[in-house]
């Protein structure tokens, strides 16, 4: 994996925002394997031989799934989440600040963006991604007119990749007791492919694509703590103490 990269413009115009203000929800590494061994194993695309990037890394949520399917997993982040990734602004990355820092162009971005600048996001990714785009985002990001027109319209989703089962996300951490009612699904764009039928994750991919090695990046109880926090009439402190 790059550990490092040198300062471009990706990282000279980066945003300053605060860390409570970038959105930040790690992904629970059995959704990111689901997608990968369920759609796009089974695709014959080679992945083994295919270099893959992270461009919202966070905690590293994402990184173990993706490096036992791809053959080269490079990753960044605006922020450092706890693994010390090179700090790179996506909102401001281009093939041509990737190839000025001597970093390989990715065939593959696959990430959890911010939803709140996902569109950016994606219009980022689909002129700097050789072959395909993942998103995991909310399924509401499939509506909206202004996605619609810059996304949906002129580069339709190639699969609408989405779980029966709920996808439980917290801010700032992951916490596989947690519950949600919100829905997730991968949206994903393969160049050159046309739009195909809604892909469905059946029931019981939690369970079957968990691994006990996964817990390293958990906190357990982190929602229930909240959740009494919340009772107390206290905030939560979502980011190791940020809040104080």
């Amino acid at each position: 994996m790059t550990s490092s990269a040198r300062q471009s413009s990706a990282v000279m115009q980066s945003r300053t925002s605060p860390k409570d203000a970038l959105d930040y929800f790690p992904t629970p590494p059995w959704a990111a394997r689901a997608p990968l061994h369920e759609l796009l194993l089974p695709l014959g695309l080679d992945l083994g031989r295919k270099r893959v990037r992270d461009p919202a890394a966070g905690g590293g949520h994402l990184l173990g799934p993706l490096g036992e399917v791809f053959g080269a997993v490079d990753y960044s982040d605006v922020a450092d989440w706890g693994i010390n990734p090179p700090i790179r602004d996506f909102l401001f990355e281009t093939p041509a600040t990737l190839a000025a820092d001597g970093i390989e162009r990715p065939d593959w971005i696959i990430t959890n963006p911010p939803f709140n600048v996902a569109s950016t996001f994606f219009e980022r990714a689909i002129t700097i991604a050789a072959e395909g785009v993942a998103f995991f985002c909310r399924l509401g990001f499939l509506a909206g007119q202004d996605r619609y027109t810059s996304i949906y319209r002129p580069q339709p989703v190639t699969y609408l990749c989405a779980f029966a089962e709920r996808v439980s996300l917290i801010e700032g951490a992951w916490d596989p007791e947690a519950s949600s009612a919100t829905d997730y699904a991968w949206f994903v764009w393969i160049k050159g492919m046309a739009p195909q039928p809604v892909f469905h994750l059946p029931p019981g991919m939690a369970r079957k694509y968990s691994r006990i090695e996964d817990l390293a990046l958990a906190t357990p109880g982190e929602a229930a703590r909240r959740a009494k926090l919340r009772k107390q009439g206290e905030r939560p402190d979502h980011f190791g103490g940020l809040f104080g």
